[in-house]
């Protein structure tokens, strides 16, 4: 499958899951996660993020996409970048390779990964 790099609004894209970088604890707040709790329908998305509860840093879970052209989101605890002495690149890989793994499992032939400043590498 090719890679495609597009400059978009995320909860409009069409793929099969949309990769949200998440909260720890199941709540929302600001930012491109805001935006897709509310553009998903934020109290069926929060009813459902709540059964999962807390993520640790690195760690993701998926739920459906409600009311997004997506079928899933991929929720990812990823790091912040502090002066990457903290393991941040490999919690950042651990965040990307759940990611796929959770694509396989899923069946997904499209997933869209929207950049969170928060995660940025490039600092």
């Amino acid at each position: 499958m090719p890679m495609q790099i597009i400059r978009a609004d995320i909860t409009r894209v069409h793929a099969d899951a949309i990769v949200n970088s998440a909260n720890r604890a199941p709540t929302f707040a600001e930012g491109v996660d805001a935006r897709i709790y509310e553009a998903a329908g934020a109290e069926l998305l929060l009813t459902e993020r709540e059964k999962i509860g807390y993520l640790e840093i690195g760690e993701a879970c998926v739920t459906p996409a409600f009311k997004l052209s997506a079928k899933y989101i991929f929720h990812v605890s990823s790091p912040r970048w502090v002066d990457g002495n903290h393991n941040e690149v490999q919690l950042l890989r651990q965040c990307y390779d759940k990611v796929l793994q959770m694509a396989v499992e899923n069946h997904c032939e499209s997933i869209a990964i929207a950049e969170d400043q928060r995660t940025s590498l490039n600092k």
